[in-house]
């Protein structure tokens, strides 16, 4: 058989992440990847890129667990090195602050992140209205430059990258022999996944240099995240809502949210507004499909339905679809090779 051809649907950091894993982990493969939309303007630009795990109710945690620590090792390593400010990523501390104390203690992502404790009676005095949180350090990836750093070095492993549209992963049969679906929320019109729903998301990108620590209400609403240029402020968890319009009056809510957190904000300056759809399931689709048409079958790996999640678990999550894609192309290579008997 000669080069398995594989197509990777989509270019926010689930799709170029996963197209990634699938050249180191299949070498021999031709991977291209498609998308009508690539950064500045993907859902994943929106997203503040904090290692902080959201949790998926259908998913096991031992599995969301070990997606969040393939992904932080993986992160780690490159804020450790020379290419970290290129890439945009790097450590940030902060705090978890809380106004009832959690039924759980203990997130289960606790052990991953760095130097995990509960806060102190004196930390606290910061935040008045608060009566218990968590003090760690973790990791932030800033957008877009992570993700044209993932685009270098995809070009840098002879992936091929285009603008097109898909309107339907059939009609890419023609042409590979294995299709990666990674689109997002746009899975829902592509594969018709009433499963998945949007969760409109509002952020404000603001000049705040003075701000170096990162404060999450612990209801995962309000929050303050510095990045290497900017403070992401959030936000809002809007289901069911498809608008990228930016609204005033969120505008103003979650900044006077953010300010009653950290009052220095009142002092930020040049504040844009962003608005993300998240792609939203009970738990992310990952798994091997096969469609077929006339005895022509074509082999799809889904990987999407991240949420609010994408960025803590993206390269778990990557390289479980890219395993499932060699398993495809380990089946394609079966069959043709019975075929020739």
């Amino acid at each position: 058989m000669a080069a398995p051809k594989v197509a990777v649907v989509g270019a926010g950091v689930i799709g170029l992440s996963t197209a990634l894993c699938i050249t180191e982990t299949c070498p021999s493969c031709s991977v291209t990847v498609l998308s009508d939309q690539f950064s500045p303007n993907t859902t994943s630009d929106v997203a503040a890129g904090m290692l902080i795990p959201h949790t998926y109710p259908g998913t096991p945690i031992h599995v969301q667990k070990q997606w969040f620590k393939e992904t932080f090792t993986y992160l780690f390593a490159i804020s450790n090195s020379a290419e970290a400010s290129e890439a945009g990523i790097h450590l940030v501390s902060g705090w978890q602050v809380f106004k009832n104390s959690p039924k759980d203690e203990l997130p289960f992502w606790s052990d991953v992140v760095l130097g995990f404790r509960v806060m102190s009676k004196a930390e606290l005095q910061k935040f008045p209205q608060h009566q218990f949180g968590h003090a760690f350090t973790t990791l932030k990836c800033d957008c877009p430059p992570y993700l044209l750093w993932l685009e270098k070095r995809l070009k840098a492993n002879g992936v091929q990258i285009y603008t097109r549209k898909v309107a339907d992963l059939w009609d890419l049969h023609r042409e590979y022999d294995v299709v990666v679906n990674c689109t997002g929320i746009g899975a829902c019109q592509l594969v018709g996944d009433k499963k998945l729903f949007p969760v409109r998301g509002q952020v404000l990108k603001v000049h705040a240099p003075w701000v170096k620590n990162f404060i999450r209400d612990g209801d995962g609403l309000t929050y303050i995240y510095p990045g290497i240029h900017r403070v992401t402020l959030g936000g809002t968890r809007e289901k069911e809502n498809w608008s990228l319009a930016p609204d005033p009056g969120t505008t103003k809510d979650i900044f006077d949210r953010c300010c009653s957190l950290e009052p220095s904000l009142w002092g930020a300056q040049d504040i844009k507004v962003k608005v993300g759809l998240r792609p939203s399931r009970q738990h992310v689709r990952l798994q091997k499909e096969v469609l077929n048409q006339g005895g022509v079958k074509l082999p799809v790996v889904h990987n999407y339905g991240h949420g609010a999640g994408g960025f803590s678990v993206h390269r778990g999550t990557a390289k479980e679809a890219a395993f499932l894609v060699g398993e495809c192309i380990a089946a394609l290579q079966g069959s043709s090779s019975r075929a020739k008997l």
